[in-house]
This record gives structure tokens, sequence and C-alpha cells, in this order.
């Protein structure tokens, strides 16, 4: 089931996975093409979006992988679960990071899933992909505040 984050906000979906694969850059606010049973299925909260991306193609972004399962009572028109969904941007945005994703190493994955103002709404983040050594960084880094939040209790 969703979560609520904040006043008029419902978190359907975090992906956490993006988080620790990924360092992000930048983040933008999309909208969602969605068919009424998809929207169903979110305010349901029955969707994955470990592996989902974000492509441009024709002047237009599309969410890639994204599975929104079938709605139950919509046996007549039932949608495709990982169809391609176009997302809605700024123009200016839109342009911006397309250049960017033609760059080496840019990808666009979907970060936070959710309802705003009955809207759906997907966080988006430009990401490049971390190596080895920035995994080992995080973890050195999120060890060593570990060990100071431990220490500030004891006193």
């Amino acid at each position: 089931m969703a979560q609520k984050e904040a006043p008029g906000e419902l978190v359907v979906a975090t992906n956490r996975k993006a988080r620790a694969a990924y360092t992000i850059e930048d983040t933008v606010e999309a909208g969602l093409a969605l068919m009424g049973s998809e929207v169903k299925s979110l305010r349901a909260g029955a969707v994955q979006m470990a592996d989902a991306f974000a492509l441009p193609r024709g002047g237009e972004l599309y969410l890639h992988s994204l599975r929104i399962a079938p709605y139950a009572a919509a046996a007549a028109f039932p949608h495709d679960p990982v169809r391609p969904r176009k997302l809605l941007l700024h123009r200016a945005e839109l342009d911006r990071w397309e250049a960017k994703v033609r760059e080496r190493g840019y990808s666009i994955v979907p970060l936070v899933l959710y309802f705003k103002k009955g809207k759906a709404k997907v966080q988006l983040g430009l990401v490049r992909g971390k190596t080895h050594e920035d995994r080992r960084e995080d973890i050195k880094e999120r060890d060593t505040r570990r060990e100071m939040d431990r220490a500030m209790r004891r006193r």
C-alpha cells in the first residue's frame, strides 16, 4: 500500500536500487501518461521499478521496464504491464536532459513514484554509474557515521 510523504503527496514506490548503484547528479519531476487501469493499480501499490529507465525518442521521453501489474477488475481491457510510458516534461528540461544522455555515462532512472494532488508523478534522476571504488567509499562513510552516532549516544 502507498504511504503519505508530504501534504497532498502519496508515495507509491521508491527505487532504492538506483540510489545504491548510481551517483545522482540532478533530479526533475515529470508527469506520467497512463491508462485508467494503470492508475488504479498504482493506487493499490502494484508497481515494480527496480530495472526501470527512461530514453528519449522522437523528441519525447519514455519510461521503459516499469512494471505496473494489471488491475484485476479491468478484465475486459487489461493494459500491458511493461509497455513504454510517455513522460510529460517541459521542452527546455527535456532538451537539456536529452543532451546529457547523449554524453557517455549518463542515464535517466526513476527514483520515486507518487501521486501529487491526484496526478501520477515520477521523480527522475540524471545518473552516472558508480564504480567499485565509489561503492567502497559509500560503505566507509556509512560505517564512520554509525560509529560517530554510537559514540554520541554513549556520552
